[in-house]
């Protein structure tokens, strides 16, 4: 099995294989809590307008996602951990877009197979690639608002690869880390509320969903499902 590493948009469109698409902090920490709060499938759109536009044609149940951080007009949720954490969605079908996460999802129109990455899920991800058994596996970090790269995302790819490798960083030097990173610091800014400090906390904790989360084009869409590995 060939690992590769890949940041933004760009390596994105070229990633082949099985792809992994990062976004901890936060859309796919997001996504793997709506599926825990009971989300039927997600489907994902790379820009707020294609959302309103599908949903106004009658697709998905509620709107997820951000622009700039905030929620955008017209939109049921944010792209918070912590406000799906106290969602019921039982059921639902929710369309999610943002900057980062699922325009990495929507350029990577090459993959074969395509998971979406975050701590949360990180073992259950393993479990599947590896059940899978690809000749290529590519591991994109879509980084902060897509623009640039982030700590989180660049260090859940090589948490990821050495998973893969059948090796286990410590998780308490990796939360240093993250912790400590620019991308990490808007959470705790007053500022800038639409960060709250406890979506932090959520998208560190390292396998705590039994899941993985596995995308599958339907119709012209990208739809995420929980993908359960034994």
């Amino acid at each position: 099995m060939e690992i590769r590493l890949g940041s933004l948009v760009r390596d994105a469109k070229e990633a082949r294989g099985t792809v992994v698409v990062t976004d901890v902090f936060r859309a796919f920490t997001t996504a793997a809590i709506a599926f825990h709060r009971g989300a039927r499938e997600i489907v994902l759109v790379a820009e707020v307008a294609e959302a309103l536009a599908l949903h106004r044609q009658g697709v998905g149940d509620v709107l997820m996602g951000e622009d700039d951080g905030k929620r955008p007009e017209g939109f049921d949720f944010g792209n918070s951990p912590y406000e799906l954490s106290r969602a019921d969605v039982t059921g639902k079908v929710i369309i999610q877009s943002t900057r980062a996460g699922t325009v990495g999802v929507a350029a990577a129109g090459n993959a074969e197979t395509i998971y979406l990455g975050s701590f949360v899920v990180a073992g259950a991800t393993v479990k599947a690639i590896l059940g899978d058994d690809p000749p290529v596996v590519s591991i994109m970090a879509m980084g902060d608002q897509g623009r640039v790269r982030s700590d989180e995302d660049e260090q859940f790819g090589l948490y990821l690869r050495n998973r893969l490798e059948g090796r286990l960083p410590d998780i308490a030097s990796l939360r240093s880390l993250i912790m400590s990173g620019g991308a990490t610091q808007k959470f705790f800014d007053p500022a800038q509320p639409q960060y709250h400090p406890k979506d932090v906390e959520l998208a560190l904790q390292v396998d705590r969903f039994p899941f993985a989360m596995k995308v599958s084009r339907q119709d012209g869409m990208l739809v995420a499902r929980r993908h359960l590995v034994r």
